[in-house]
């Protein structure tokens, strides 16, 4: 499936599943030099019909493209698309071409609105207006206008449509909210919000949320400058952009290369990556991040342009141009609980299987006519496990895992966000860029997500031979580049400049890929902090309607609440946690908090008592979870500090579990 952009609307090409990738390259260097002397002058055009070489043309000057990479880095690359492209060429009559109407700007807005689960703030929605006035509440002054912005837009254009229906606007709810706040239950105005206010006027808006006696969320204080190097969680990333725009502090980067170590700075109530939350709270983080993303590209003046997925017809079993979900099912049919698709790390242990030290892994294509027989034998034989793998040599398996995610009808960096990983290379700084590849991967669906952190980590294992392999991070970023991005990349309509400017853009998003991929998957802690905020708020929505309830129906408030008090209590004494195991055989134990207490202690406690075949349990396999208070579910990490999470969530329960499926 390849995305073809035009003038009158997406074009899109399907391909039929008679129509498998015939070649993938018959030799790595057919053509060479005359292909070799005009690429290295970026001499190629890209448009909806073919791939020429223009010759007799000066080689154009490149270092306005945003990191300039020598001609010898860039082979790869054209050599890579060269070989795509040749594959394409044997299946042009196979093609079904599905014109879809480009969505006006409002129509974006609606469908950006429903994926930050705002779609009640526009026409008739079934969702409780009560819980997005609390999601409206949690949000960061940046956060805000973004919401603010698509709002507007959207009223405008249905204004024009003659629809009927109000339109809230956003700016009164945020100043609702705000009149709310600044009162206290008495009607004057409440001190520690306007102090708050004042302190950090100008800052985070997040600093004046407060929670509970403790406020989770609170910027860096100014006389401890993080490094350069420290990726600030704590703090929106588009609030700190407008910070640096108002101190003046944002660099100009050069275009060296190489890039720099950044680090997450450790917080003591534990690192949250994605998979560690319950899919209730997980789903709000999505949401939220979405309108990060979103807000930190209107402050850096990048256009966001989502890509509305189009409803094609697809093949609804086999291996190669299968949706991945639809993979995923049939997979799990035959082992329950498959992420990643079988034959997807059926190929990565192949490869590996013949040593990732070879040459030229990954770069060297294999044999046209074999790979399209291969591709024939795996359809038919691969899941009645009669298929000879012995059979695929180690540059086959490599060609067939790159045409695997070049054959995927919607691309693997989703259709919707394709372009906005695309702007990346658009940011300013180097951390910019990091932090919204960061929210980019948190919004991919979860069979796009897993596949692709299953694809990285096996690039890197690739990058760690390259003494002997020759596969440097940035070979291995020119040669993966053109198989994530060419379903929009080869129908482009442009100028030279343009072209090596988008092959440098997206080789270099796949360099950031990979090298910075253990922190792609961490989910910021002001996201998380927003996300208890809301938990919070909503808690004391439903408190306040059992009250009513009870009250309604002449029960004793009194007694009620007592008995409330007392559950949380659970007789624990002060500075104690009492930790539950309903797996293992010691169901529970009481715990004094110290402040060096970390969740692997708790962990060791609990196993160093067991017995029999819990005895042989090891770290990985059972986890400390927070479950409750302002928290669906949260796994923690070894490294929490149990005394600090207490004290930001004091009404969670503590629960040992073994590692799910």
């Amino acid at each position: 499936m390849s995305w073809l952009s035009s003038s009158q609307g997406v074009v899109l090409t399907a391909y039929h599943p008679s129509g498998k990738d015939q070649a993938v390259g018959e030799s790595h260097t057919r053509g060479g030099e005359e292909a070799t002397s005009s690429r290295r002058c970026g001499q190629y055009t890209m448009n909806q019909d073919t791939t020429t070489k223009i010759t007799e043309k000066p080689p154009f000057d490149r270092s306005s493209s945003q990191d300039s990479l020598d001609e010898l880095s860039m082979e790869d690359y054209w050599i890579e698309l060269e070989n795509i492209k040749r594959s394409r060429e044997n299946r042009q009559d196979n093609q079904e071409v599905v014109v879809v109407k480009e969505p006006d700007e409002g129509e974006l807005e609606e469908e950006w609105l429903k994926e930050a689960g705002l779609s009640n703030l526009f026409g008739d929605s079934a969702e409780d207006p009560q819980e997005s006035m609390v999601f409206l509440s949690t949000l960061t002054r940046t956060q805000a206008a973004a919401v603010q912005k698509r709002v507007e837009t959207v009223s405008q254009t249905l204004r024009k449509k003659n629809k009927q229906y109000h339109i809230p606007d956003v700016r009164d709810i945020f100043t609702q909210q705000r009149e709310s706040k600044e009162k206290a239950p008495d009607g004057t105005e409440s001190q520690s919000v306007r102090t708050n206010e004042n302190k950090y006027q100008g800052k985070d808006d997040q600093a004046s949320t407060p929670f509970g006696d403790k406020e989770l969320m609170l910027p860096v204080p100014e006389d401890t400058p993080a490094s350069e190097t420290d990726i600030n969680l704590e703090v929106s990333f588009a609030e700190q952009a407008v910070n640096q725009k108002e101190e003046k502090t944002q660099k100009s980067e050069s275009n060296d290369a190489s890039l720099p170590d950044f680090r997450l700075p450790k917080d003591k109530t534990g690192t949250t990556k994605v998979g560690d939350l319950a899919p209730q709270d997980m789903k709000k983080v999505c949401h939220l991040a979405l309108i990060e993303l979103t807000a930190l590209y209107d402050v850096l003046g990048v256009e966001l342009k989502q890509q509305k997925a189009a409803k094609i017809k697809t093949k609804d079993s086999g291996l190669f141009g299968v949706p991945l979900a639809t993979l995923l099912e049939q997979d799990q049919r035959k082992v329950p609980g498959t992420r990643i698709p079988l034959i997807f790390q059926k190929l990565i242990s192949q490869i590996e299987e013949g040593g990732l030290e070879t040459e030229g892994l990954l770069r060297i294509p294999g044999a046209a006519i074999r790979i399209k027989n291969l591709c024939q034998e795996l359809e038919a034989k691969f899941y009645e496990g009669t298929f000879n793998w012995e059979s695929v040599k180690q540059h086959d398996a490599a060609s067939l895992l790159k045409l695997f995610i070049r054959e995927l009808p919607q691309p693997l960096l989703s259709v919707e966000y394709l372009r906005a990983f695309q702007a990346v290379q658009n940011l300013p700084t180097k951390k910019q860029q990091l932090q919204a590849l960061n929210l980019l991967v948190i919004l991919l669906p979860d069979a796009n997500r897993d596949t692709l952190k299953a694809l990285l980590e096996f690039l890197q294992r690739v990058i760690d031979n390259k003494e002997k392999n020759k596969m440097t991070v940035m070979n291995v970023a020119m040669v993966m580049a053109p198989n994530l991005f060419m379903c929009h990349a080869l129908g482009l309509k442009s100028n030279e400049q343009r072209e090596f400017g988008m092959a440098a853009g997206t080789a270099n998003i796949m360099h950031l890929l990979i090298k910075y991929q253990k922190l792609l998957w961490t989910i910021p802690k002001f996201i998380v902090n927003q996300v208890r905020k809301q938990n919070t708020e909503n808690h004391k929505k439903d408190r306040k309607a059992m009250k009513k309830l009870l009250k309604k129906m002449a029960y004793d408030r009194e007694k009620y609440e007592k008995q409330d008090k007392s559950t949380n209590d659970a007789d624990v004494p002060q500075g104690v946690i009492r930790v539950q195991a309903p797996s293992l055989s010691k169901v529970s134990m009481a715990i004094q908090l110290t402040e060096e207490l970390k969740a692997s202690d708790v962990l060791a406690r609990f196993l160093s008592q067991e017995s029999g075949v819990a005895q042989t349990l090891k770290k990985g396999e059972v986890f400390l979870y927070e479950i409750g208070g302002n928290i669906g579910e949260r796994r923690l990490d070894d490294d929490t500090y149990m005394k600090d999470l207490y004290q930001l969530n004091p009404n969670a329960e503590w629960v040992i579990k073994l590692k799910p499926l």
